[in-house]
């Protein structure tokens, strides 16, 4: 079992949405760094609401489609110095995106993307959606 529960995970994803609004005054970033880290936090929190998970407010993106997700984030925020050639004009900025990327690939590797199968099995019993019980075929 993996230390990370969907509902954990909701909580860790929106800190960061947060971490990510302020990282700019934080960190005392501007111009297209400020306008980067405003982006993510604004796309997190779109895929947040939207992720079928605890927490969410339309469960409209499968949770292992989430986890893809943030795992493709991941790695993209790690190679984004080198892609887009900041590694060297800006220590803060390469230090932030990699740092986001080993704590999303953290993150990633530690949360159960399979809870959500065995929660909806667990709490529908047998049950149809119309809660009729098992149909017979």
């Amino acid at each position: 079992m993996k230390a990370i529960s969907p509902t954990l995970h909701g909580v860790i994803d929106y800190l960061t949405v947060g971490f990510l609004a302020l990282a700019p005054t934080i960190f005392d970033l501007d111009g297209t760094y400020a306008t980067v880290c405003y982006i993510l936090a604004a796309g997190y929190l779109v895929i947040t609401l939207l992720t079928n998970m605890p927490l969410a407010i339309m469960r409209a993106i499968p949770f292992k489609v989430h986890g893809r997700l943030e795992l493709i984030s991941a790695l993209a925020l790690l190679a984004s110095p080198w892609l887009f050639g900041f590694a060297d004009d800006n220590e803060t900025a390469r230090n932030l995106f990699v740092g986001l990327g080993v704590a999303f690939l953290g993150t990633y590797f530690l949360t159960d993307w399979n809870a959500e199968t065995h929660a909806a099995n667990n709490h529908n019993h047998g049950r149809t959606i119309t809660g009729k019980g098992p149909q017979m075929a």
